[in-house]
């Protein structure tokens, strides 16, 4: 029988644990994790987004993380973003950003995120409007999702957790 995820949401209260599981099975260790707990300590989360396993099932097969920079002031970073290892490879990653882009887009909000760049232009993520970026972190690998056309020229501060 074919398993399907269920539909991304906000996460909710008290799946903390299921999202650490997710994040260390995904990523091969815990750094994602602690960084998620400092952003959650530090305020500095805006909204966190779960892709739940399929009905019926309590885990968790995809996540992302918006937190606030500290500058531009209003603008969010996108990271984490991780999907179990069992479950990439189905497009799931991409239609969780898709889902994301389209939110951004619709409120007019500006995301910042640091990856791969072939996987994030397609989902709406621009590297070539993020030239006029200066960053702590690879530009060649800094993508934007904002609203217009412009290149926007900005230092970005990003929450002190990810120092």
């Amino acid at each position: 029988m074919l398993q399907t995820p269920g539909f991304l949401r906000a996460m909710k209260p008290g799946e903390e644990p299921a999202v650490d599981g997710l994040l260390r099975a995904a990523f091969g260790g815990d750094a994602e994790v602690r960084l998620v707990a400092r952003l959650r300590k530090a305020g500095a989360m805006a909204g966190e987004s779960v892709l739940p396993g399929p009905e019926g099932q309590a885990e968790v097969v995809g996540y992302f993380a918006l937190s606030q920079m500290r500058q531009p002031r209003g603008w969010l970073c996108l990271a984490p973003v991780a999907i179990h290892p069992e479950w990439q490879g189905r497009g799931h990653g991409r239609r969780m950003i898709k889902m994301l882009a389209g939110w951004a887009g619709a409120a007019g909000q500006t995301v910042v995120v640091l990856g791969e760049p072939g996987f994030y232009t397609g989902r709406g993520f621009s590297r070539d409007r993020a030239a006029g970026l200066a960053s702590p972190y690879p530009v060649d690998h800094t993508l934007i999702l904002a609203p217009g056309e412009n290149i926007p020229a900005k230092t970005l501060v990003y929450p002190a957790a990810f120092g």
